[in-house]
C-alpha cells in the first residue's frame, strides 16, 4: 500500500513537472510582454476606435468604466499586466493576472479592471482588487489568449478551484451615448500590445 501512496505521488508530481508553461504574449515588436512594464492595449483593426482607457460611462462622474477610446489615432492609457504568481515576471497565455491602469483619475479608485453587472450587462470597470486571489476577488482576474494571429482579453478566472464562473471573451460595446464599454460579448476584442 505504501509503494502504491508513494508511486500515485510521484507520478502526479512528474505530471505536474512535465507540463509545459503557457506560451508568452508578446508586443508588437515581438518583445515579451512584461509585468510590471507599462503597455498600450490597441485594436488590431484600425478606423474601429483607439486604445484602452477609463471614461465615465453611466449618469454619474464616477466610477470609472474601461472603455476604448472612440480616437483612432489615440492610444489610451498605459497599465501593466500582474499574474497571479507575483515572480514571474513574464506574461503567459491563458494566466491569470489583474490589469491596472498606470494614470491617476478623477475618481477615487483603484483603477484595477474587473467585472461586474450593470444595467443587464457584464461590463469591464476600473473599481477592483489587485492581487489576493480567490473568492473575494474573483471578478478582478483576467487572462490573455492567443486569436488568431493576435489576442483577445477573456474573463474566466481559476484563482477559485470550488467558485462558478461565467466565462467569456472581452469585446467592446456601444452604448446609447456612443461610450465603447469593454464588456462580455460574443464577438471578441482583437487586440495588439504596445509598450509605452
Amino acid at each position: 500500500m505504501k509503494t502504491l501512496m508513494f508511486l500515485l505521488i510521484f507520478s502526479s508530481i512528474s505530471l505536474s513537472l512535465s507540463q509545459p508553461s503557457p506560451d508568452p504574449v508578446r508586443d508588437i515588436d515581438g518583445n515579451l510582454v512584461r509585468s510590471g512594464t507599462n503597455y498600450y492595449i490597441l485594436p488590431v483593426f484600425r478606423g474601429r476606435g483607439g486604445g484602452v482607457t477609463l471614461a465615465p460611462t453611466r449618469n454619474e462622474s464616477c466610477p470609472l468604466d474601461v472603455v476604448q477610446e472612440n480616437m483612432e489615432l489615440d492610444n489610451g492609457l498605459p497599465l501593466t499586466f500582474s499574474p497571479v504568481n507575483p515572480k514571474k515576471g513574464v506574461v503567459r497565455e491563458s494566466t491569470d493576472l489583474n490589469i491596472i491602469f498606470s494614470a491617476s483619475s478623477i475618481c477615487i479608485q483603484s483603477n484595477v479592471w474587473m467585472l461586474e453587472e450593470y444595467e443587464g450587462q457584464l461590463i469591464v470597470t476600473g473599481h477592483g482588487t489587485s492581487g489576493n486571489p480567490g473568492r473575494e476577488t474573483i471578478s478582478n482576474w483576467f487572462k490573455i489568449e492567443k486569436f488568431e494571429n493576435d489576442y483577445k482579453l477573456v474573463f474566466c478566472p481559476t484563482v477559485c478551484n470550488f467558485c462558478k464562473v461565467v466565462c467569456g471573451d472581452i469585446g467592446v460595446k456601444i452604448d446609447e451615448n456612443g461610450s465603447r464599454r469593454l464588456a462580455i460579448s460574443d464577438v471578441p476584442f482583437k487586440i495588439k500590445f504596445k509598450k509605452a
